[in-house]
């Protein structure tokens, strides 16, 4: 009797972890749904294709920046200084253009990805907390960026390549949006179906049990802030050629956006668990509700600011108490 009210209750504590963790992981979706039904039924021109479309491109930019923001909360850590990154990415490719445009579209990338392994040695070799390499990133690249541009925005004019890259279509769909599902498609493949991916959720559940796991967790963190800040340089080259023009102030509080979307799409900030549905979900999810919010038209910018904060505050909190709730 005794083992069967013991096995009875394991089959409970199962059942219960596998309810909450699902509601974690999929809650994002369902609120997702819910804000499209309701600003549907309200707003005549949500569910225009101009507005959806206007929707999924801003979303699309954000989008390629948390994918690696994904990788980089997944181990536990932070990476603030991807705004200024995107910034700085589309300063260099507005001067670049003017050469060859395989060059405005690699070179930003390059040099963004070994901002992002500088961030990850700093982290995992010298042992500095991640909020604080990446603060400095923040504040310091985004002084580079306005230090080469001279503080003045760097027309693109040309070549069509390359404002193809930001402004072109493809079967109706803009192309930064289809460049964006291809990295969330890449960015699920590696976090699901590859060796690394194990090593990262090993590193964010504990460091000490991967590396007695065998667990490089140096290289695991670098390769992730070397992820982030490629994809931060990719996003800000796209952003250029959107925009046709480089701007060093483009990309404020990007960052922030970023981690909202990852922990809108149930991605915990203390590491460890997360996934890159979760993330497409809450990208699309924080820009419906900046799109429901400007489709009011009686909000001021701080109102709107105000209640997209209550918003992060209410899933936050929601997703640490099914997270204790699914522990216990």
């Amino acid at each position: 009797m005794a083992a069967q009210g013991t096995a009875t209750a394991q089959g409970g504590a199962l059942r219960r972890e596998r309810i909450f963790g699902a509601i974690q992981r999929r809650g994002a979706l369902a609120v997702l749904v819910a804000v499209a039904v309701v600003a549907s039924l309200t707003f005549d021109l949500f569910l225009t294709a101009r507005n959806i479309e206007n929707v999924l491109l801003h979303a699309s930019f954000v989008g390629l920046i948390s994918i690696g923001m994904t990788f980089v909360i997944i181990t536990g850590g932070i990476d603030l200084s991807v705004g200024s990154l995107v910034a700085l990415s589309g300063v260099l490719a507005g001067l670049l253009a003017g050469t060859a445009w395989p060059l405005a579209l690699i070179l930003p990338i390059l040099a963004c990805g070994a901002i992002g392994l500088l961030n990850g040695l700093l982290i995992a070799k010298a042992g500095l907390p991640a909020f604080i390499v990446t603060l400095a990133g923040l504040l310091g690249i985004r002084g580079l960026a306005l230090a080469i541009s001279g503080t003045v925005t760097i027309p693109i004019p040309g070549p069509p390549p390359l404002v193809w890259l930001g402004r072109g279509e493809v079967f109706g769909l803009d192309v930064p949006v289809i460049l964006a599902v291809f990295a969330f498609v890449a960015g699920a493949v590696v976090l699901n179906r590859t060796r690394y991916g194990e090593a990262i959720f090993a590193v964010g559940g504990s460091e000490d049990a991967a590396r007695l796991a065998g667990v490089r967790v140096d290289r695991v963190k670098i390769i992730a802030y070397t992820t982030s800040g490629a994809l931060s340089g990719f996003a800000g080259v796209l952003v250029a050629a959107w925009l046709s023009a480089g701007q060093p102030l483009v990309g404020q509080a990007w960052e922030l956006y970023a981690i909202a979307s990852v922990v809108l799409g149930g991605t915990l900030l203390t590491g460890g668990a997360g996934t890159m549905l979760g993330t497409l979900v809450g990208v699309l999810l924080f820009y419906t509700i900046q799109n429901v919010i400007n489709q009011v038209g009686t909000l001021t910018s701080y109102t709107q600011q105000l209640v997209t904060g209550l918003f992060l505050i209410v899933v936050v909190a929601a997703q640490t108490y099914l997270a204790r709730q699914r522990d216990r």
